[in-house]
């Protein structure tokens, strides 16, 4: 919905550890931290960071406790079973005593950092639980040796977790005919319910008359109780008590360094939504966070992107602190400021845009902390509230966090990526020069103005897109900014030099969209995750809806495969009448038509072009999927344990982070 996640892929290859396996050049900031299965861990700087007043800092550092506090929840949200496990495979690493270089115990490690980046024992994108690849002998032996206070009550269902391939083998399923929670194994509902119980059970109490209606689900757990459908509310004195207490306590704290009213009373909203569960409460945070555009320091905290329901309806626990980047939110300022220019301007149908755009708000931010389902993954943008009657009548905030895509790029510099698959040297220059200031801009497009354009209408349920909803928002968003790429108006606003920019992110999205993407799914599976399920719809449905004119071709040189854009006038067009057939069907409601899109054009993978794929990313060594370690934030104190400064730095390594936060945020052991 508002999350939008990078599709940047990693960079240089580098040998297996459990310690920082950065380059050593005292000269150079480095991002590398460690490399692992199909993952890359990187670190992100914190720019201007220093230059902030001291109790801006004090804020940032609370804020920054309140958002590692809720990590527990997180895990548990996406397995009842993953907080057992974690301190399991923690003790066991921690407590061995053999040799760290035979076979079983680098497969450990290599299970343990796996778990730890998907926070629990699925993948955090294909779903699928992760196989180990140590024998269940060496297992039994590191639990027999561990200290009797140590040892789990249930090892053996622990170890069926473990080993056993069928045992809540997916995450979140979205295989079109199956009960969707039934076969999924997150944790955010229990009791045995089936997806038709959840869906009868609020369509029972919702009501589609109402203007502002309450976000249905998004803090609570559906479940049965002596046979009754009932949910489970996330708050003080409900599920998730105690991690919930201090987050509240650290808020609190941060609530003493507001830099103005605004801020104060945002903060203070969000303790009392907290206190109650009342997501009443909730939007009326929302409305009072959108309204707060002087704050330089901000941040999300809370149960928010619902990717990781089936039905998309329950908020996974996240929270991200950041403060404005002054110079480079100019860009994004002029896209806000011009936000009616472009929704007025959209090729959707006039019935389905907004007659008038308010509160349309956006910056650029840097990153001072991540965590919950941002971390170690991250979004390298956000448009929030989800509401859409808020999104209506207060607006929406949206952010590019360009630390993050920073980081990003500097990483990714000579994988050798663009010359495997990019065989027109212009084309390659051309991205060269322009891929990151149009990544950097189509996530603004994206997030600013992308999720806050359209209307539904009148009497249309949200959720009526149910299981394909996250998809087609992000489609809807997605289109939105290729579409205005290749606007004129980019250039007469100043935010691009050329009428060519365009052409790399619309290469780039293609490539990614028809083939590359491709590299994060194993063999057999079908695309299972929103955002992959966007891109790759989008980009199918240009492909096939261009073919007699040849607007875009998959073509074959030398035994390989590459993408070839002959009409990029003509793409753009086919982009604007996607935009405006999802945008009709998210406006009244068409779950049949969303079905059918993405059941068609997302889902389903040509084996032999994925084979090839897979086969020439091999000599890359570029890892599918990259993450961040967090800085750490320390209070420096006087003799009178007044904190007079706070220090940030880098050093922390992967592991070393993850034991840590497992040690001094481990709210629900």
């Amino acid at each position: 919905m508002s999350i939008f996640r990078t599709v940047a892929a990693a960079g240089l290859a580098f040998a297996i550890g459990s310690s920082s396996i950065m380059a050593k050049d005292n000269n150079k900031f480095q991002y590398v931290v460690d490399r692992f299965a199909d993952v890359e861990v990187l670190r992100y700087q914190v720019p201007g960071f220093e230059q902030l007043s001291l109790d801006q800092k004090k804020l940032i550092y609370y804020l920054t406790e309140a958002a590692l506090s809720g990590r527990d929840i997180l895990w548990d949200q996406n397995n009842r079973y993953n907080l057992q496990l974690r301190q399991l495979l923690e003790n066991i690493y921690r407590n061995y005593k053999g040799s760290r270089r035979t076979a079983d115990f680098k497969a450990f490690e290599k299970y343990l950092k796996q778990v730890e980046f998907g926070n629990g024992i699925h993948h955090h994108y294909s779903m699928d639980k992760f196989v180990p690849e140590f024998s269940q002998s060496f297992f039994d032996a590191q639990v027999k040796a561990l200290p009797q206070s140590q040892k789990p009550a249930d090892v053996a269902t622990l170890k069926k977790v473990i080993f056993d391939p069928g045992f809540m083998a997916k995450k979140v399923n979205q295989a079109e005919g199956q009960d969707l929670i039934t076969t999924s194994s997150t944790n955010l509902y229990g009791g045995g319910v089936t997806q038709k119980e959840v869906e009868d059970f609020y369509a029972a109490v919702k009501d589609t008359t109402d203007l502002t209606p309450i976000s249905y689900g998004l803090n609570r757990r559906v479940t049965k109780k002596d046979g009754k459908v009932v949910e489970e509310t996330y708050k003080i004195g409900g599920l998730y008590s105690n991690a919930i207490k201090r987050i509240v306590g650290n808020l609190t704290e941060a609530a003493k360094y507001a830099e103005n009213a605004k801020q104060k009373a945002i903060i203070n909203k969000l303790i009392q939504y907290y206190s109650t569960g009342n997501l009443k409460d909730f939007d009326e945070y929302s409305i009072l966070w959108v309204d707060d555009t002087d704050s330089q320091v901000d941040f999300i905290n809370g149960f928010i992107e619902s990717y990781d329901d089936p039905l998309g309806m329950t908020g996974n626990w996240e929270s991200i602190v950041n403060f404005k980047n002054q110079d480079a939110s100019h860009r994004t300022e002029v896209i806000s400021g011009n936000a009616q220019w472009f929704e007025s301007h959209s090729p959707v149908d006039p019935r389905f845009r907004k007659d008038e755009v308010k509160g349309v708000t956006a910056k650029v931010i840097t990153a001072a902390i991540l965590a919950g389902d941002a971390y170690p993954s991250t979004p390298i943008g956000i448009n929030l509230p989800n509401a859409n009657w808020i999104r209506a009548s207060h607006g929406s905030k949206s952010v590019t966090i360009e630390n993050i895509t920073q980081a990003y790029d500097e990483a990714s510099h000579g994988n050798g990526f663009n010359e495997e698959f990019v065989p027109d040297a212009a084309m390659r220059d051309l991205m060269d020069k322009y891929l990151f200031i149009t990544d950097n801009l189509h996530t603004d497009l994206h997030e600013c103005l992308g999720h806050a354009s359209g209307r539904l209408l009148p009497g249309v349920d949200p959720d009526a897109l149910k299981a394909h909803g996250s998809t087609l928002e992000e489609a809807r968003a997605d289109l939105f900014a290729l579409y205005y790429l290749a606007d004129p108006k980019l250039m007469e606003l100043g935010l691009i030099d050329s009428p060519e920019a365009y052409k790399a992110q619309y290469y780039k999205y293609l490539l990614n969209g028809l083939m590359t993407q491709l590299m994060r799914i194993e063999p057999g599976k079908d695309v299972e995750e929103a955002h992959m399920r966007n891109r790759k719809l989008i980009s199918e449905w240009v492909l096939e809806k261009g073919a007699k004119d040849k607007v875009v071709e998959l073509v074959k040189e030398n035994g390989k495969t590459y993408v070839k854009v002959n009409d990029y006038p003509r793409l753009r067009e086919l982009f604007g009448e996607l935009l405006a057939e999802i945008q009709r069907i998210k406006s009244e409601g068409d779950y049949e038509a969303g079905r059918d899109l993405v059941e068609t054009y997302a889902v389903k993978v040509d084996p032999a072009l994925h084979k090839e794929v897979l086969d020439r990313y091999s000599h890359l060594s570029i890892a599918p999927y990259r993450g961040f370690v967090n800085p750490v934030y320390t209070p420096v104190k006087n003799d009178k344990g007044e904190i007079i400064d706070i220090k940030v730095t880098y050093t922390e390594d992967y592991l070393p982070q993850m034991f840590r936060y497992s040690s001094d945020y481990g709210t629900l052991n």
